[in-house]
């Protein structure tokens, strides 16, 4: 029962504190979250100013008209499908990602004179916006009775937006944003079926449209392989990995439905089909980008010289370091309680590991740091695979050790939350325009996107969720989150800034610091309101602001 505001506990160590106290406004949440977003938007807005930056701000207002929709739908259990819960549907959040990234995008490849990268931009523009409203209108055509102001709210942002995309968008352009929402409807229907509330809507509409997205360029390059074949091939390994993931989920998904999994025949069967897919799909796929064996190649890239060698060792450590973390509370658990859970400060370790992970590979080699995290991704979801149908040897003992790590987050079939980490610190790294910045670096605060990750998920909501639950006193309204630990997190993504400038002398960023601090402090405020994944999201508005 929670005590009156002087009302004082005891923590974990037997020592008297007083509960944190709740500030007596009532907040709704939502309009906290949607606020913070539109303030992003806004300031898109106002830094590129053209008729797509018009459409996401009608895209967010109709985002926002359709949430209450979907959260009803939620609440009530009149939903299509089972989505995670706890948390509401998260439409404003997600529906603004994708738009607002192919407007700063544009906006960078049109002063560095990239017209492809520019064109590619408007693309990634206009298929979120369509992706949204698809998914504004599957909640409209369920609502009873239908909500005929809702209806003509979103109406409007609908026309306003495809009459923009018919006047900016080539005819094959308007073709591939269509493949791209065709790619998302069967993906949408495979994975909210067979993966029951590992997702928000919001969250569904990010992760499935970015992978809807990436395939859709992958088949596009791989019709026009010979004109793609000149690129640089460390940009093909993520498109060719997720088309594999993917394709692999799908075939056992469908098979383990008329067979068992848990046997030794059904393990040969899967390492079987694997290796077949990897070495005789996969590889000969990328193959035609990379013009050569990427075997041959990937051991050529990791042995170019001394230092790759070193990261490469130091990397291994610290997954050896992660290991043992895991092994030693699986210990404990033996040792006492069955029902024992890392507590936040443990399960933080990771996110510690993480940034001394990512911050040599920032600092000294990005390009073998985008092929280490590609790789940490595939070796992810294959073991993810193997807990979710029980591969023998491992399915069991990983279901065993990674239930220990378990969250109010983690309610489906699918355990995420380590795969969140590792996009949160790795989108960054690989959304960078390199192509666009002429020095390898962005001028101003955009010295700081590749950091976007460390900063806002390994700095900033380890120190505010440490913090905020050990020393926290007074809460945000509406939520559990402490203004204590918001303060923490902004101060010490302040510090980090510092002393990144220190060790990384190639970013000048320009006499931006108000701007650095008011992008730091926006997204805060959005980690303490919002109940989406908070790994996936914080890093890409982070990134969005910094790119202004």
């Amino acid at each position: 029962m929670r005590g009156g505001p002087d009302e004082e506990v005891r923590d974990a160590g037997g020592l008297r504190r007083s509960r944190p106290l709740a500030m007596s406004a009532h907040v709704d949440p939502v309009a906290v979250e949607s606020a913070v977003v539109s303030a992003v938007v806004l300031c898109v807005h106002a830094a590129v100013w053209n008729q797509h930056s018009w459409c996401a701000v009608a895209l967010v207002i109709q985002a926002f008209c359709v949430q209450h929709k979907w959260d009803r739908l939620l609440k009530s259990g009149a939903a299509v499908f089972q989505f995670r819960p706890a948390a509401n549907s998260g439409i404003v959040p997600a529906s603004a990602v994708m738009p607002l990234l192919g407007l700063v995008l544009r906006a960078k490849c049109a002063s560095a004179g990239s017209v492809h990268l520019e064109r590619f931009s408007m693309v990634v523009t206009v298929s979120g916006m369509v992706l949204a409203l698809f998914l504004s209108l599957i909640a409209l055509g369920i609502t009873r009775p239908v909500p005929t102001n809702t209806c003509a709210v979103a109406g409007l942002s609908a026309a306003a937006i495809l009459y923009t995309a018919k006047q900016t968008l080539t005819v094959s352009e308007v073709i591939e944003v269509l493949e791209v929402l065709l790619i998302f409807v069967y993906l949408s229907l495979i994975v909210l079926y067979l993966l029951p509330r590992c997702f928000t809507p919001g969250e569904a509409l990010l992760v499935v449209g970015a992978v809807s997205l990436v395939v859709n360029q992958l088949i596009k390059r791989s019709l026009n392989w010979a004109e793609a074949k000149g690129g640089d091939p460390v940009n093909y390994l993520l498109p060719v990995l997720v088309a594999g993931s993917l394709l692999l989920g799908v075939v056992f998904a469908l098979l383990f439905c008329f067979m068992e999994s848990e046997t030794w025949v059904s393990s040969l069967f899967f390492h079987t089909m694997t290796a077949v897919l990897g070495l005789g799909v996969l590889v000969p796929w990328l193959s035609l980008f990379v013009g050569r064996h990427p075997i041959t190649w990937l051991w050529d890239f990791v042995t170019f010289n001394r230092r790759r060698l070193e990261l490469v060792a130091y990397w291994a450590a610290l997954c050896l370091a992660a290991t043992c973390v895991v092994l030693q509370q699986n210990y404990q658990r033996r040792a006492g309680s069955k029902k024992h859970r890392a507590s936040t400060v443990v399960r933080k370790y990771f996110h510690v590991l993480a940034v001394a992970t990512f911050v040599p590979g920032l600092l000294y080699d990005r390009r073998l740091l985008h092929v280490a995290s590609v790789g940490c991704l595939a070796v992810f979801l294959f073991l993810e695979y193997v807990r979710y149908f029980r591969i023998k040897p491992l399915g069991r003992p990983l279901r065993r050790l990674l239930t220990l790590f378990l969250d109010e987050r983690d309610s489906g079939p699918l355990i995420l939350t380590h795969i969140y980490l590792l996009l949160g610190m790795a989108l960054p790294v690989w959304l960078f325009p390199g192509a666009c910045a002429s020095k390898g670096t962005l001028p101003g605060a955009g010295g700081l996107v590749p950091y976007a990750g460390v900063l806002a998920v390994g700095v900033g909501d380890t120190v505010a969720s440490v913090f905020g639950s050990t020393l926290g006193e007074i809460r945000w309204p509406g939520t559990n989150k402490t203004v204590e630990g918001t303060a923490t997190s902004v101060l010490a993504q302040i510090v980090g800034v510092a002393v990144l400038l220190i060790f990384d002398t190639s970013v000048d960023l320009d006499g931006a610091y108000s701007w650095i601090f008011g992008s730091v402090a926006l997204v805060a405020v959005l980690e303490a309101y919002t109940s989406q994944i908070d790994n996936l999201l914080l890093p890409l508005y982070l990134l969005i602001l910094l790119m202004l």
